[in-house]
């Protein structure tokens, strides 16, 4: 059976029954262990390989018996495809913790678009389109009345206190909805410290406002 592992990960050949790693790579592990039987000795390997503490998942390649069943001609795809999951690393998860810029740069609308995959719920607002005049960030939250709104609006007002960047609009707009739009005035447009200030807004619980869902019996 071929391993598939993550383009970063290297790995060297090991003799003994001790979990070994290559000095460069500290996080890819190549492990060996033997066991005995009555008629002698047996070796059996068992290799993990990490290249991120969240790593990267690929799917095993097929057995024999299921290459000798014609399974590949049933399904779609290739039996010799390499499946992978990817993994969103650190970097992207902990945007909100990136400390704000005191003269942030303007952000073109392709950069702006590459850090909206770094925030949830997140919308580009384009300037001429609707009443924005610059490039905006908005998120809009449906939550069950307008008393979840207000308390969703204090929420997000007690997160952002004192950080030195606030959004633009943060109100409960009738009947259960609210809206936040974030953008530098400064650099007239989005910096990165409006998608460091929507990743910080996103740790925010909202499950407990959020309207419930109904449950149909069949």
């Amino acid at each position: 059976m071929a391993l598939m592992l993550s383009p970063a990960a290297t790995f060297l050949p090991v003799a003994t029954g001790k979990p070994t790693a290559t000095a460069g790579a500290m996080r890819n592990l190549l492990f060996t262990t033997t066991s005995g039987t009555a008629s002698g000795h047996r070796s059996s390997r068992k290799v993990v390989a990490m290249a991120d503490i969240l790593g990267d998942f690929g799917a095993r390649d097929p057995f024999p018996e299921e290459i000798a069943s014609n399974f590949g001609e049933k399904t779609l795809g290739n039996v010799d495809t390499l499946h992978r999951i990817l993994i969103p690393t650190l970097s992207v998860l902990s945007l909100s913790r990136v400390p704000l810029d005191a003269h942030p740069a303007p952000l073109s609308e392709e950069d702006a678009r590459r850090l909206l995959f770094k925030v949830v719920g997140w919308r580009l607002l384009f300037p001429g389109k609707g009443d924005s005049d610059v490039l905006k960030l908005e998120c809009v939250w449906k939550v069950r009345d307008q008393a979840c709104g207000d308390e969703l609006v204090a929420r997000i007002g007690k997160a952002l206190d004192g950080a030195g960047h606030a959004p633009a609009v943060l109100h409960f707009e009738p009947p259960n909805q609210v809206r936040a739009q974030l953008y530098t005035p400064s650099v007239g447009g989005l910096s990165a410290n409006d998608f460091i200030i929507a990743a910080r807004i996103d740790q925010i619980k909202t499950k407990d406002l959020l309207p419930k869902k109904r449950v149909w019996a069949c």
